[in-house]
């Protein structure tokens, strides 16, 4: 039973929804990183609920870095961070034990674990433990910022309403770490919340989809065949809860595509070998080609709802309807893109550990 991310630079998650606190072990950083500790509050502070969009569980995610760093610098051994649980309402999945939501893990944990699993939020399973990966992910991000390798994620599409593409990725890229809810376009950010506000008067929610842009990533990384940097990242933002698809540049519309149309040329720009397009995303052959890595996500929408659900009552093993009780998140796709770009530069920075070693951050620019 593995909970443990990356070959170079390991994560391991651990924690659940309700148990006293959550956190991660970051191992395989290299010593001498400088760890800003308010970037991570401000990247906490973008995955937490605002205003009506949002469940009323706000915590306030007071992290602790209780190992591998010293006087603001990671010391090269394993780091660890520990968020405390301080407004559980356990109470409200009292009655949940038996009767398994629709759209959650909740059956399928107690048959992976026999009945022993906390089901108190979901558990392990819960959007709650994306805390811990968001503060690992602001440590990744400020590593991979000394090496020029820029990212952020925004709300491409939700409730049918859809933002612009990314077009200026120097600019935008910043932009998405900080805005709360993050969309290049602002009214279509408007737009949005007054949809999500609707499905939750409605007792309903909606999904959508993340556009994650990088910026300044080098040639020559990910592994052909299984170790494929497609891959790799696929691997880890299916591990983000709502997610349900991924795709890399133009991903399932190149199916509808003539080669010709498809291909990315090859030409020379101030002496550098770029390509005219980007439909492949940035990644050949499961490599990085230098130019901007472009993914999305379908993120599906929360499970959690009021209205009533058909299920199962377990231990009577009859049907039943279940109405969810508690606080529970309308969409979480907006919520969902901090965490996607600390998943991402997660992998990234193991990926780049991998091909240039550790020690290759201590230095600043470009690889």
């Amino acid at each position: 039973m593995k909970n443990t991310l990356g070959t170079n630079l390991a994560l391991t998650l651990f924690g659940e929804s309700h148990g006293e606190e959550i956190g991660c072990v970051l191992d395989g950083l290299c010593p001498g990183l400088p760890v800003d500790e308010e970037k991570i509050a401000a990247f906490l502070t973008l995955r937490r609920p605002s205003g009506g969009t949002g469940t009323a569980r706000r915590e306030p995610d007071r992290f602790r870095l209780v190992s591998g760093v010293f006087g603001g610098k990671t010391t090269g051994t394993p780091l660890c961070i520990i968020i405390p649980n301080e407004r559980q309402c356990s109470a409200d999945y009292s009655a949940l034990r038996r009767t398994p939501r629709p759209g959650h893990a909740d059956y399928a944990a107690r048959c992976k674990y026999h009945g022993f699993e906390d089901p108190r939020g979901g558990g392990h399973f819960s959007g709650r433990l994306t805390a811990p990966l968001v503060a690992a992910g602001a440590i990744a991000v400020q590593a991979l910022e000394r090496k020029n390798v820029t990212l952020g994620t925004h709300v491409l599409c939700c409730a049918g309403i859809t933002d612009r593409a990314f077009s200026n990725m120097e600019q935008e890229l910043p932009l998405c770490n900080t805005l709360p809810f993050p969309t290049l376009d602002e009214a279509a950010a408007q737009a949005m919340q007054a949809a999500i506000r609707r499905a939750a008067e409605a007792g309903d929610s909606v999904g959508g989809v993340l556009e994650t842009g990088v910026r300044g990533l080098p040639a020559g990384v990910g592994e052909p065949w299984f170790d494929t940097l497609e891959g790799l990242l696929a691997h880890a933002l299916f591990s983000i809860p709502a997610v349900k698809g991924v795709e890399f540049g133009d991903g399932f519309a190149l199916a509808k595509l003539r080669g010709s149309e498809a291909n990315d040329p090859f030409c020379l720009q101030n002496g550098e070998i770029v390509t005219a397009s980007n439909h492949n995303g940035g990644i050949n052959g499961g490599v990085s080609n230098g130019m901007p890595l472009v993914l999305r996500t379908a993120v599906k929408p929360t499970p959690s709802i009021a209205l009533p659900q058909r299920t199962v009552d377990l231990q009577r093993g009859e049907e039943t309807e279940l109405t969810i009780p508690g606080r529970h998140d309308p969409a979480v796709v907006h919520r969902a893109a901090i965490v996607q770009t600390s998943l991402t530069a997660l992998v990234l920075l193991d990926a780049l550990t991998g091909r240039y070693g550790a020690d290759a951050f201590l230095r600043e620019g470009a690889f």
